[in-house]
């Protein structure tokens, strides 16, 4: 039978951008989403207060959400706890930021205004470092021949002995099936960040030796003075930089978990 027969069905599959955008395209669900860049599970309503809407609307949102593959629930007793799907969701969600229009939000007191600039400064992004020093980063690993353009970003054997010297496993291009190296286009300066596994290996090399520390309750990354002297040493990061960062104090009654803003 020829399978172009008009009495023959047949049917292809195509990515639906237009059912992804159309996620996107409400204000609370992409709030929602922003939040959980912090690489962490929340409860429904933990999120619906973050995004001040009833539980029965984070409700239909969650649910839209996981049906949609933008997030993974698991259920303990009664509870309900999201996350994003993963970090090819938390970096497509990122590039989406980068890329964006800004819209402006008001900035209640002193205090709201120092997040913001802490926030700006240093951030995880899911499980690896944004923000301007996220940004820098990458910028001075590119240019110390620690990483190269081919088709994108690779690490160099330059770059390979560099991490042993800190004492960073490399994790490998094949490591759970996860990018070797990527980047991110960080929202904050319009600007590439790494992402990938190897991000995840500085990042977390970062926290467990307190060069940087991330509160439980925020995406804040806070720059230490030990960060500040192994970043100026083994990258040679400028002093913009690593200028301390505002302290992240939220005035009462602002909620500080998860990023701000979508």
């Amino acid at each position: 039978m020829n399978p172009w027969d008009a009495d023959h069905e047949s049917t292809a599959e195509t990515p639906d951008l237009a059912a992804l955008a159309a996620l996107l395209a409400d204000r609370t669900r992409a709030t929602m989403c922003m939040a959980l860049l912090d690489g962490g599970s929340w409860t429904a309503g933990e999120l619906a207060e973050y995004a001040a809407v009833a539980p029965s609307t984070t409700t239909e949102h969650l649910n839209l959400l996981v049906a949609g593959g933008l997030l993974a629930e698991e259920r303990h007793g009664r509870r309900r706890y999201v996350r994003l799907a993963g970090p090819d969701t938390a970096e497509a969600l990122e590039n989406l930021a980068g890329l964006a229009p800004y819209r402006q939000i008001p900035i209640r007191s002193l205090a709201e205004a120092n997040q913001r600039r802490a926030l700006h400064h240093a951030r995880t992004c899911y499980d690896h470092i944004a923000g301007a020093l996220g940004v820098a980063i990458a910028d001075a690993m590119t240019e110390r021949g620690l990483l190269a353009r081919e088709y994108g970003l690779v690490l160099t054997r330059a770059g390979a002995d560099w991490l042993a010297g800190l004492g960073i496993p490399d994790p490998g291009p094949q490591v759970a099936h996860r990018a070797h190296v990527r980047t991110c286009l960080d929202w904050t300066v319009r600007r590439q960040h790494l992402s990938g596994a190897l991000a995840a290996a500085l990042c977390r090399h970062a926290l467990t030796r307190s060069w940087i520390l991330k509160s439980p309750s925020t995406r804040i990354l806070t720059l230490t003075d030990t960060g500040r002297t192994a970043l100026r040493d083994s990258l040679g990061l400028p002093e913009e930089v690593l200028a301390p960062s505002p302290a992240a104090v939220l005035p009462a009654g602002v909620r500080g978990r998860g990023g701000t803003g979508a």
